[in-house]
């Protein structure tokens, strides 16, 4: 879709000619498929790579169209949030050290970013979501200036017709509506493409299906979202909600969303899957066809299905049947979109060489796996492993079977056998499926973010904790060890960048408030119940319009008969307030100036939190 010139798909006449050639696209791929023009050999693999863009304090920085035109390499391209990118790296064949090869590729284009960026105050961090992303990062000012991108977010929002709503929960819960596509870009992930076999295309899509959970289950690493612990592989749920166009209604609503799994093994042709994804999905975009597909075929020239591209390209499954044209031949191949990107390179080879080791050393008896396992189980699967990571338990061959059972016991040595199977040398896959083995009998990613979060949060606010984690995540980046073998952040841990210590690092964000016509009574109790010497008031969705201390009620106490009158009367109204991005010496130097113990922090006219003296 990168490719193509696209608009909002409007109108009769525009509508019918899309339809079209649509259908003749897929009429052109059946052909294709009968007449044997798709190519069979030789087995390439190919990968994408997102990634985030951050400054030097490791919050998300929106120079991504800079950076990538300083860059100047077509293996980079745009991704929907100005603070992200992505490296489309070179197909390989599949044999030999490819693998390493592709290693040595990606690592040589993240570190020429990584140079173009330190040159412009930015670092590269690669993983799944960014911990010091907040929602002041995925507003419309940060979404990349590029058209495609608005015309999908107004095609989206119009078929929607109402805020996009977003409810995730896990150990915390996230709720709350958003005006755009944007939190797809919260999201970045690690892309893995396998070409197949025309022959054994639905065989190896049902099988790509089958074993989606165990590998999501592994490769967690994306359990944080605006500080909130949520799933362990949080863009799972992130993502199919981003750009759900469904209209929320009394009404049941049967349709699937745009981002997410299957609902049944696939059987017949492979135009199959493209037609139940047209027939399912309303299209939103549109460009110029100018080329009937079955026409150029009939003149001996492979057409690349724009129309069927584009339609494909606006339908997220996380596992992906595509189509595309390499030196003029015709190819199908399987996309992996659920892999998180990072922690680091070799982290991400090691999930490639596993998932592609299982794809081709599937066993006899898991050959047409549709007619052997239950496509409920293996759907409940996948989204259980998005939740509880390496916590699933899993239902496998009808029986239900621990992560550690089913990986460690069943798929690595069947991964084993497929690298095998393709020649691929005794230290690379020993090299690559000892990581994933690793963090089976150690850590995920997942598992790493949320034990050092947690260690964090003993001494620090959640925004410091926030940013000294993304840090750690970068130093381990750089020195490219597995994830599997890394320690826990203590405690006390800090970072080597000297972050400038701001207010947001500070402040507390769980805050009791109260209201203008609340009882005095109520604002006394709560002050001793939680021991706390300064209470907000709000009006509405927490605007800010007083602030009441302890000095200012504890008078109260002495004249129990004016108890009850209410916070409106008493409340400070002329507020001395700051804001969160200002540093913790600003706030000193104005609470002594004004000598006072407490500032309400705010965004707008919006409470987001407080500091005291106690907390500077």
């Amino acid at each position: 879709m990168g490719c193509i010139q696209v608009k909002k798909l409007s109108g009769k006449k525009e509508r019918a000619n899309y339809f079209h050639h649509l259908n003749r696209d897929l009429e052109a791929l059946d052909i294709m498929v009968s007449e044997n023009l798709i190519e069979r050999s030789p087995t390439r693999i190919g990968a994408e790579q997102e990634f985030f863009i951050v400054k030097d304090d490791f919050l998300p920085n929106n120079n991504a169209l800079e950076l990538l035109n300083k860059i100047n390499d077509p293996h980079f391209t745009t991704e929907i949030g100005n603070f992200n990118l992505e490296i489309n790296l070179d197909p390989l064949e599949l044999k030999g050290d490819c693998f390493s090869q592709m290693q040595t590729q990606l690592n040589g284009l993240l570190q020429k970013a990584q140079q173009v960026a330190q040159e412009n105050s930015s670092k590269i961090i690669i993983t799944g979501i960014l911990p010091t992303l907040n929602h002041a990062h995925i507003t419309m000012e940060n979404m990349t200036n590029v058209p495609r991108y608005y015309v999908l977010n107004e095609a989206a929002k119009e078929y929607r017709g109402q805020d996009f709503s977003f409810h995730i929960k896990g150990v915390d819960e996230l709720n709350l509506l958003h005006d755009s596509v944007m939190l797809e870009s919260c999201n970045t992930s690690w892309q893995m493409h396998l070409q197949v076999d025309p022959d054994e295309f639905m065989d190896m899509f049902n099988w790509a299906q089958a074993i989606s959970g165990p590998v999501l289950a592994v490769c967690c690493n994306s359990p944080l979202l605006f500080g909130k612990e949520l799933w362990s592989e949080t863009r799972i749920a992130l993502f199919t909600q981003s750009v759900d166009i469904r209209t929320n209604s009394y009404l049941l609503n049967e349709s699937q969303p745009r981002v997410g799994f299957e609902d049944h093994w696939q059987t017949g042709s492979i135009s199959e899957i493209f037609k139940d994804n047209v027939s399912r999905f309303r299209s939103l975009l549109t460009s110029d066809f100018d080329q009937d597909s079955v026409a150029m075929l009939k003149d001996g020239v492979i057409p690349k299905l724009r129309a069927l591209c584009l339609h494909n390209g606006t339908v997220y499954r996380w596992n992906r049947a595509c189509y595309g044209v390499g030196s003029g031949k015709p190819h199908l191949r399987i996309e992996n979109r659920y892999v998180p990107a990072g922690p680091t390179v070799i982290d991400q080879i090691a999930n490639m060489a596993f998932w592609v080791g299982l794809m081709k050393g599937r066993k006899e008896e898991y050959h047409d796996i549709h007619q052997k396992m239950d496509f409920k189980d293996i759907k409940a699967n996948f989204f259980k492993a998005a939740r509880y990571g390496l916590a699933t338990q899993f239902v496998w061959d009808n029986k239900l079977i621990s992560s550690q059972e089913l990986i460690l016991g069943i798929l690595i040595p069947m991964a084993r056998i497929g690298l095998n199977r393709l020649n691929i040398p005794a230290e690379e896959i020993d090299r690559y499926i000892s990581i994933i083995e690793n963090r089976m009998k150690g850590k995920t990613g997942a598992d790493w973010i949320i034990g050092s979060y947690r260690n964090l949060l003993k001494s620090k606010k959640k925004n410091e904790a926030h940013q000294v984690l993304t840090a750690h995540l970068f130093l381990n980046q750089e020195k490219g060890k597995p994830v599997g073998e890394w320690d826990l952040l203590e405690p006390d841990a800090m970072t080597t960048f000297g972050i400038t210590k701001r207010v947001m690092h500070v402040m507390n964000t769980d805050i009791f408030s109260v209201e203008e016509n609340d009882s005095v009574e109520l604002v006394v109790q709560m002050m001793q119940w939680k021991n706390i010497h300064h209470i907000p008031v709000i009006r509405g969705d927490k605007e800010l319009v007083g602030l009441l201390s302890w000095s200012d009620v504890e008078r109260f106490f002495k004249i129990p008969d004016e108890v009850q009158i209410c916070v409106g009367r008493i409340m400070k109204m002329e507020l001395i307030t700051i804001t969160q991005d200002k540093t913790v010496d600003e706030a000193r130097q104005l609470m002594a100036e004004h000598q006072i113990s407490s500032l309400p922090v705010v965004k707008g006219n919006k409470l987001v939190g407080i500091v005291t003296t106690k907390d500077i």
